[in-house]
């Protein structure tokens, strides 16, 4: 069984085909294409992307349906190509894919999803992209504490 060392979470075993492979990496992480999808029961709904390749990088995420409950999709052609998925239509969150808005952490701001770029995850074939959405107008800031505010 493989192994991964992680900064956060010390020594992992994983199975092969529970590794999230992003062909053209992650914006800003080019070379960063294999990653393991952690959930921990104390902690969800949140989930971690964590780096095979780099124990210290690791991503918090939220689904984001658990963000913005009528979240839309709309997949670029070759984005949902990446993924394997037919180019005809939207898949549907939930039953043909994940959708995970990555969690970002600063002293100075509250905590923001970004639901401009969320995570793709083609279960069938395990291949993900990160897709910017900037049909709806959604952000890349979304405040996660705030009273009742609108998802874009």
């Amino acid at each position: 069984m493989p192994v991964s060392y992680t900064k956060y979470f010390g020594t992992i075993d994983y199975q092969d085909e529970s590794v999230v492979r992003f062909p053209h990496g992650l914006p800003g992480f080019a070379e960063e294409t294999r990653f393991l999808l952690i959930d921990q029961p104390v902690s969800e709904p949140l989930v971690f992307l964590q780096s095979l390749s780099r124990p210290d990088l690791c991503f918090l995420a939220l689904p984001v349906l658990a963000v913005c409950p009528g979240y839309q999709l709309s997949i670029p052609a070759e984005d949902l190509a990446t993924l394997g998925l037919p180019e005809d239509r939207q898949p549907e969150i939930g039953t043909e894919l994940s959708c995970l808005a990555i969690v970002s952490l600063a002293e100075d701001r509250p905590p923001a999803a970004n639901l401009l770029a969320p995570v793709l995850i083609h279960w069938k074939n395990r291949k993900a992209v990160q897709a910017i959405q900037a049909e709806f107008g959604y952000s890349y800031e979304h405040p996660l504490f705030a009273e009742a505010a609108p998802c874009s």
